[in-house]
Protein backbone atom coordinates (compact mmCIF):
# COMPACT_ATOMS: atom_id res chain seq x y z
CA UNK A 1 0.00 0.00 0.00
CA UNK A 2 1.45 3.69 -0.64
CA UNK A 3 1.27 6.08 1.55
CA UNK A 4 -1.96 8.67 2.18
CA UNK A 5 -2.79 11.16 4.76
CA UNK A 6 -5.39 11.09 7.00
CA UNK A 7 -6.96 14.55 9.29
CA UNK A 8 -9.64 14.38 12.05
CA UNK A 9 -9.33 14.55 15.29
CA UNK A 10 -7.31 12.30 17.53
CA UNK A 11 -7.58 10.92 20.82
CA UNK A 12 -4.50 9.23 23.03
CA UNK A 13 -6.15 6.15 24.84
CA UNK A 14 -4.96 2.33 25.64
CA UNK A 15 -6.41 -1.23 25.59
CA UNK A 16 -5.64 -0.94 29.78
CA UNK A 17 -9.03 -1.80 32.02
CA UNK A 18 -11.61 -1.10 28.67
CA UNK A 19 -10.37 2.51 28.44
CA UNK A 20 -10.08 2.74 24.81
CA UNK A 21 -13.74 0.85 24.94
CA UNK A 22 -14.84 4.22 26.33
CA UNK A 23 -12.76 6.88 24.51
CA UNK A 24 -13.29 5.43 20.83
CA UNK A 25 -17.08 5.59 20.76
CA UNK A 26 -16.94 9.21 22.73
CA UNK A 27 -14.87 9.92 19.41
CA UNK A 28 -16.95 8.40 17.31
CA UNK A 29 -20.09 10.14 18.71
CA UNK A 30 -18.55 13.67 18.73
CA UNK A 31 -17.24 13.42 15.34
CA UNK A 32 -21.31 12.81 14.19
CA UNK A 33 -22.54 15.13 16.38
CA UNK A 34 -20.61 17.65 15.20
CA UNK A 35 -20.74 16.95 11.77
CA UNK A 36 -16.61 16.83 11.59
CA UNK A 37 -16.74 15.21 8.01
CA UNK A 38 -17.91 18.45 6.80
CA UNK A 39 -15.09 20.40 8.48
CA UNK A 40 -11.92 18.48 7.19
CA UNK A 41 -10.60 20.32 4.20
CA UNK A 42 -9.34 18.59 0.55
CA UNK A 43 -11.21 15.01 1.10
CA UNK A 44 -10.18 12.86 -1.61
CA UNK A 45 -13.19 10.41 -0.68
CA UNK A 46 -16.13 9.84 1.19
CA UNK A 47 -14.89 6.96 3.34
CA UNK A 48 -14.16 7.39 6.90
CA UNK A 49 -11.49 6.24 8.67
CA UNK A 50 -10.70 5.20 12.30
CA UNK A 51 -6.71 5.13 12.71
CA UNK A 52 -4.70 3.76 15.02
CA UNK A 53 -0.88 4.54 15.46
CA UNK A 54 1.69 6.37 17.56
CA UNK A 55 1.72 2.43 19.85
CA UNK A 56 3.91 2.96 22.67
CA UNK A 57 4.83 -0.29 22.66
CA UNK A 58 1.97 -2.67 20.88
CA UNK A 59 -1.84 -3.19 21.36
CA UNK A 60 -1.40 -3.31 24.96
CA UNK A 61 0.44 -0.01 25.34
CA UNK A 62 -0.90 3.38 24.83
CA UNK A 63 -1.92 4.91 21.37
CA UNK A 64 -3.20 7.35 19.51
CA UNK A 65 -6.66 6.97 17.46
CA UNK A 66 -7.87 9.43 14.66
CA UNK A 67 -11.21 9.71 13.00
CA UNK A 68 -11.39 11.27 10.01
CA UNK A 69 -11.09 11.55 6.27
CA UNK A 70 -8.62 10.88 3.72
CA UNK A 71 -6.70 14.05 2.39
CA UNK A 72 -4.56 15.73 -0.19
CA UNK A 73 -1.02 15.51 1.16
CA UNK A 74 -0.42 18.90 2.48
CA UNK A 75 -3.64 19.86 3.68
CA UNK A 76 -3.89 22.17 7.00
CA UNK A 77 -5.90 20.82 9.57
CA UNK A 78 -8.56 23.00 10.97
CA UNK A 79 -7.92 23.75 14.86
CA UNK A 80 -9.06 20.69 17.25
CA UNK A 81 -7.61 18.11 14.77
CA UNK A 82 -4.52 16.47 13.15
CA UNK A 83 -3.00 14.77 10.21
CA UNK A 84 -1.36 11.32 10.32
CA UNK A 85 0.50 10.04 7.34
CA UNK A 86 -0.05 6.19 6.76
CA UNK A 87 3.13 4.88 5.74
CA UNK A 88 3.78 2.89 2.78
CA UNK A 89 3.91 -0.86 3.40
CA UNK A 90 2.32 -4.21 3.81
CA UNK A 91 -1.06 -4.64 5.07
CA UNK A 92 -3.13 -7.67 5.65
CA UNK A 93 -6.71 -7.05 5.23
CA UNK A 94 -9.81 -8.10 7.13
CA UNK A 95 -13.19 -7.60 6.64
CA UNK A 96 -15.95 -7.66 9.28
CA UNK A 97 -19.26 -8.31 8.34
CA UNK A 98 -22.47 -8.10 10.07
CA UNK A 99 -24.51 -5.26 12.07
CA UNK A 100 -22.48 -2.66 13.95
CA UNK A 101 -24.20 -2.55 16.37
CA UNK A 102 -23.55 -5.92 17.84
CA UNK A 103 -19.81 -5.04 18.23
CA UNK A 104 -18.58 -6.82 15.00
CA UNK A 105 -15.28 -4.26 14.89
CA UNK A 106 -14.42 -5.24 18.45
CA UNK A 107 -14.38 -8.50 17.61
CA UNK A 108 -12.22 -8.65 14.76
CA UNK A 109 -10.08 -6.74 16.77
CA UNK A 110 -9.99 -9.63 19.49
CA UNK A 111 -9.46 -12.16 16.83
CA UNK A 112 -6.21 -9.48 15.15
CA UNK A 113 -4.89 -9.71 19.21
CA UNK A 114 -4.77 -12.89 19.66
CA UNK A 115 -3.73 -13.86 16.08
CA UNK A 116 0.31 -14.77 15.16
CA UNK A 117 0.31 -12.18 12.47
CA UNK A 118 3.72 -10.26 12.36
CA UNK A 119 2.19 -6.88 13.29
CA UNK A 120 4.73 -3.78 12.46
CA UNK A 121 2.31 -1.74 15.20
CA UNK A 122 3.12 1.56 12.75
CA UNK A 123 -0.25 2.26 11.73
CA UNK A 124 -3.46 0.25 11.54
CA UNK A 125 -6.81 1.47 10.51
CA UNK A 126 -10.36 0.69 9.64
CA UNK A 127 -12.29 1.88 6.38
CA UNK A 128 -16.29 2.71 6.53
CA UNK A 129 -16.89 3.28 3.11
CA UNK A 130 -19.66 2.88 0.83
CA UNK A 131 -20.50 -1.33 1.97
CA UNK A 132 -20.64 0.46 5.32
CA UNK A 133 -23.30 2.61 4.60
CA UNK A 134 -25.94 0.28 6.36
CA UNK A 135 -25.06 0.15 9.71
CA UNK A 136 -26.86 -2.83 10.27
CA UNK A 137 -25.31 -5.21 7.20
CA UNK A 138 -21.76 -3.44 6.65
CA UNK A 139 -18.56 -4.42 5.02
CA UNK A 140 -15.61 -2.82 7.34
CA UNK A 141 -11.85 -3.46 5.94
CA UNK A 142 -9.59 -3.84 8.27
CA UNK A 143 -5.83 -3.05 7.32
CA UNK A 144 -3.18 -4.03 9.65
CA UNK A 145 0.43 -3.18 9.22
CA UNK A 146 2.25 -6.37 8.96
CA UNK A 147 6.35 -6.57 9.04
Amino acid sequence: METFTLLGPVIRTTNQNGQAAHDIPALWQRFFAENLAAAIPGRVDNAIYCLYTDYETDHTGPYTTLLGCRVEAGTQAPAGMETRTVPAGQYHEIVAKGNLDSGIIYDAWVTIWQSDLPRAFTADFEVYGERAADPADAEVSIFVAVR
